[in-house]
Formats: structure tokens, sequence, C-alpha cells
């Protein structure tokens, strides 16, 4: 964390920092499954260009985006991100690639790990460590320079990283530690620095999703409630559809899309009123988020009226239980055994897998086949020393049989009970949103995110809600978050109000008082009597901030010729918290004002020390004051270090 070098009195002034102009914003969808960027130039704001289309994408999968997939050199150096890291490591002999590290779906990490470090580690596939930070910052910085080689050959002169402000899109129901990790591996990656952290802007999945929603024009959507096609577009039909094509002969030479995002509130939107309310189910590939936000006009500002919650409900949850079929049908100990000794082959065979599992619908008849990479079948017959075929029969699984093509062939029930699990979870926890009283009057919800596209998901949506409100998907779906962060770039102002996702406070020293305090917290000082180890709250967990909101404190030191005056900043997720002993509380930060320098003769009987704490968009800034001498001295909250 920077301690930063104390300025005057203004430095907690939140309109400072907003002078920088940038020439584009560039934001970044670091997803679990595939990742991607888009951007936008701050003076041809209703374009969204969404990266060129990468190389080698897989059959039956759309590929605007680029799998979430990294390689190092057996060095530990950074080789290749993407299909790219994927091809490469496939066409390694089986030997040589046991040397190199790759790694997939990491990002997963950082939502299971309770106590997340800038030491975690992650795990590639040959079972080799690496630290996380370390991946992150590779894959970031990979981005980065894509997206600044593209944009200077678009702009036919060399693109600087000061002309960019950087958005990076991450969960909602990410933890604090997280997203300051995010923030790290942005800042390790070179996209921004703790001096400019305002280059950055963290921005929350769902959020970018609603704000993206806004705009849509009802050509741009599929509302499932109404069955018919929208605007002579029918369902299977959307991808692509509408306006984009106007656009789209003229930049297809350059390879990347462009998007008209007109400067419209959409046909839906002006449906709303004042006060209503949406939900947004953004379904990835490794979580699940839903939110609801509430519409405050004039302006149409949103305010999110209940935390977001979630889990890890996302499409790997599908890939999990196609896993888990495996070990039922070849033994657990033999899935094991290959994934080690045949790592590129196991990817191969989730490859497959995941281009069966996107034809996958609620109507399909005929069986779909994966295609066995030869390595397994003939790994399979040295391990076991019997046929994958024998093994089929010997398994009783009904709906998977061997066809003499080499394939697994499944039937659409087989397949449709590997997303149940899923899907199932997902819908539960609509469920118990709709419980909530807030959440009763509902009229839209919206279905984004890149397992969206998934029609099973979509028809177990409509089924289960679409009584009590109107079930939108936006076309192009998985590219919504990556077009409404973008947008959010441009207008960071757009977010009026968040929930607090923890309780804030200091310690602090409070004059005792017989029968309130708990006598093991008396301690006496000079004569005086306090209790020590105070929580003063400044926040609690779930209530309404808005966006660089300030709240201040006053507080007096315990003797008025204290030279270095320390205050530690505590959070808790739970509400109710009196002493930061409590279970749950948590140090995150350390305000530490050195008043050595100040001349000692005008030491006012009586010191205030003021305490500012101002809370941005993932992130939250501590100030303290000296009011007497305005030495001041600002520090970041840290869910990392302590």
């Amino acid at each position: 964390m920077g301690r930063s070098v104390t300025k005057g009195q203004n430095d907690a002034d939140p309109n400072v920092s907003e002078q920088q102009t940038f020439l584009v914003v560039v934001a970044i969808d670091f997803g679990t499954t595939s990742s991607g960027y888009a951007y936008s130039f701050t003076k041809e704001p209703e374009c969204i260009h969404v990266m060129r289309r990468w190389e080698g994408g897989d059959p039956g999968v759309s590929n605007q985006k680029t799998p979430t997939t990294i390689l190092l050199t057996p060095e530990r150096k950074f080789h290749s991100f993407g299909y790219a890291a994927r091809d490469f490591y496939h066409d390694l002999d089986p030997n040589e690639a046991k040397q190199w590290l790759y790694l997939e779906k990491f990002k997963m990490k950082l939502h299971t790990t309770g106590d997340l470090t800038m030491d975690t580690e992650l795990t590639a596939a040959n079972g080799k460590k690496v630290k996380a930070l370390e991946i992150f910052a590779y894959a970031l910085q990979y981005f980065k320079e894509q997206a600044l080689k593209e944009l200077s050959d678009q702009a036919g002169s060399e693109f600087e990283n000061s002309d960019v402000r950087w958005v990076i899109t991450v969960p909602a129901i990410w933890k604090q530690p997280a997203k300051q990790f995010m923030r790290q591996a942005a800042y390790q990656a070179g996209l921004a620095s703790p001096e400019n952290s305002e280059q950055l802007i963290i921005a929350l999945e769902p959020e970018a999703a609603s704000i993206y929603c806004r705009k849509l024009r009802l050509h741009q959507m599929t509302d499932l409630s109404s069955k018919a096609a929208v605007n002579g577009y029918s369902s299977s039909d959307t991808v692509g559809a509408g306006f984009a094509q106007a656009k789209e002969h003229v930049r297809r030479n350059r390879q990347s899309r462009t998007f008209l995002v007109e400067n419209v509130i959409g046909e839906i939107w002006s449906e709303l009123e004042e006060g209503d309310k949406y939900v947004v189910v953004d379904s990835g590939g490794g979580t699940v988020d839903l939110t609801v936000h509430q519409i405050r006009l004039p302006e149409g500002h949103l305010k999110e009226l209940y935390k977001a919650t979630g889990g890890p409900y996302g499409s790997l949850g599908v890939d999990y239980e196609f896993e888990k079929l495996l070990c039922k049908i070849f033994g657990e100990d033999f899935i094991e055994q290959f994934k080690i000794k045949r790592p590129a082959a196991w990817v191969d065979l989730m490859i497959a897998f995941e281009s069966r599992k996107r034809a996958a619908a609620p109507d399909r008849t005929n069986p779909l086949n994966i295609t066995l990479p030869f390595s397994f079948i003939d790994y399979y017959k040295k391990f076991r020393g019997h046929s994958v075929e024998h093994a089929l029969r010997k398994s009783n699984v009904d709906f998977v049989k061997w066809s003499s093509q080499g394939m697994l062939r499944m039937s659409p029930d087989a397949m449709n009970a590997l997303f149940k699990p899923t899907i199932d979870s997902i819908i539960e926890h609509l469920r118990d949103l709709f419980q909530k009283p807030e959440v009763s009057t509902v009229k839209f919800l919206f279905l984004v995110g890149g397992f969206a596209e998934a029609p099973l998901l979509q028809q177990a949506v409509q089924a289960a809600f679409g009584d009590k409100c109107r079930v939108i998907i936006p076309q192009d779906v998985g590219l919504t978050i990556l077009k409404g962060a973008v947008l959010f770039g441009l207008d960071p102002a757009v977010i009026k109000v968040r929930r607090s996702p923890l309780t804030y406070g200091v310690g602090v020293l409070n004059r005792y008082v017989e029968g309130k305090h708990p006598p093991e917290k008396l301690l006496v000082k000079d004569g005086t009597r306090w209790c020590t180890d105070v929580f003063d709250k400044f926040i609690s967990a779930d209530q309404s901030v808005a966006l660089g909101e300030l709240v201040k404190r006053s507080y007096t030191p315990a003797k008025p010729s204290q030279l270095v005056i320390v205050i530690n900043i505590y959070s808790s997720e739970l509400d109710d918290v009196s002493f930061i002993t409590d279970p749950g509380v948590k140090k995150c930060g350390t305000l530490r004002l050195d008043l050595t320098g100040a001349s000692s003769t005008n030491v006012p009987a009586r010191r205030e020390i003021q305490t500012l704490m101002q809370f941005g968009d993932t992130e939250i800034k501590a100030t303290a004051i000296d009011i007497a001498t305005s030495k001041s001295v600002k520090v970041g909250i840290d869910f990392l270090n302590y």
C-alpha cells in the first residue's frame, strides 16, 4: 500500500482527482472461463468496439472472447494466453508438457480462498504451484499490450498507457480482499499505480450489465415472456442481429466489432417509473450474482437495493458434473491419474465437452457425441487392462453409450442431468431472493453473463419466474458486461448508491461508564478511567452509501502532548459490533499521524484529530488531519496485508 506523502487539507477533496482526461476507455472482462476487452474513444462514446477476433477459436463456440488460460515456460516466464496458450500446450510432447505450467479457470480461487493474501498460490495442470498475484498480473499485462496494440493500429499512431482509463470487472459477491487483489495485480501489470489510482476503476459485473441493459432497444433483446419473435428475429437468431450490422461492414477488415449504443433510454426502460425495481442475474463461468436495482429519476441513476448475493453456481458446475460422470464410468483413480499424466489430452476432452454443452437444449431429441481423445482410450487400456467400451457396458450408467466411431454418446436426458444441480441452485437462490419484501414488486429480470446463453437455464428461469416479472435476455448476452463496463468508464457517476458490504469503524478509548462497560475493558491512565477497544462505527454493513460519500469523526488524543497518533481501522461482516475484540472483527488499515515536526509552542490544550472515510468504487480511503497544524495522512483500506 502506498503511504502517500501528505499535502495540505484539500487532499481529501473528492473532485480534485477527476480533472484527468483520457482519450479512451478500455474495459477488461476477466472471466472464469473466457475473457475479453472492449473500448470506446471518449470523443465518440456511442461506439463500443469489441476486441479483434482471436485466432484459433473452437468450432461451435463464438469467439469474441478468448479462454482464460495462461501458459508459463518451465522457467516460469510468461509464454502465451488464450487459444494460443491452449494450442501450444496441446502440441507439446507429453513428457515435455509436464515441465510447462498451464493454468485455466483460476479466477475462482479468489472467490473460494478464505484468507486471501499477496502470497496465495495457484496450482498449474502439472501440479506445480505459482503465486496467484503473478498470474493475474501476467494476464492483465497481456490484455494491456493487446489493447494498446489494437488502439495504435486503429489510430495509426502510438497509444500510451496514460491515454487509457482502465475498467476491470469483478463479481459483486467477491469479498473486499479479492477486489483489492485485482487492483494490486493491475498495478503490478502497469495499468495504473497507487499514486494514480483513478486511472483504474474496479466495476462490479452486475452493475456493468445493468448500465448496458438500460440502453437496450427492443430489437436488441429476447423477451422470453412474449414467446413471439421480437421484431422479426426469432430467439435462435439473436447473435449479431439488429443494429450492429450497419457499422459492421465498415470495420470488418479491422476485425474488431463495433456496436452502436444510442444515447437513449431503451423502450423497456421508458416504461419504468421512479422507484421501479429490477433484478440482474449475472450467471458466468464461475459464479452467479444477483443484484436488485431501483430507478431514481430524473437522471435514471441506479440505486442498489439489495446487496449482491450469489454463489459458485456458474457453468463450471456443469463441467464438474461431467467429470463426476466420467469418474463414475471409468473410476476416480483413473481420471485423477489421467489428468496428471496427460494434462493436454484432458484439456482436449473438456474442449470437446464444452462445444457439446452448448448444443444442449430443452427440446433436443437426438444424442450428443463427445469425442474421446485417442490417448484417453489408449491410457485407459494400459491402466485397467480392458477397453473403454467394456467400462461403459459395465458401468450401468443408463444414458451414456459407446458409439462405433469412438465417441461417448449421451442422450439429451443425460446432458440435461449434468446441468440440473447448477440450474437448481440458481433457481433456488432466486426463489430466496423473491421472498424478500423489498424484491416482491420486481418488474423485470435481466439474464446476463456467459451461462445465460444456455437455453436450459433460460427455460428454467422463465418457467419459475415468468409469472412474477418479465424475463429479458440481451442479444450478445456474453458481451453485456463488457459493453456496460465501457459505459461505466465513460460515466462513472451513473451508479449513485451502493450497499456497504461491511461495517467499518475505528478503535477508540471512551470514558469508562460503570454498569455500561465490561470491567475487563477498564484502563486507568493518569487517574482517568478509560474503556478500551471500543469499536466506533463509521458505516454499517448493508447501509446505503453514496459513491464519494465522506463520513467524518473527531477524536481527541488521550494526552494532548502525544506526538505520534495511531488510529486503527477495523471491519466486520456483522452489523452489531461494540468492541474491536468481538468475533469476526478484522483490522484493515492504520492511520499513523506523526506530529514530531510540528512546532510544540502552540499545541492547544485540547487537540482535535479529524478522521474521514471516503467510500469509493471498491476502494475506501481514510484520512486523519490534525486540525491545529493541518498535517494529514491518508491510507487505503487494506484487506490483504493484515
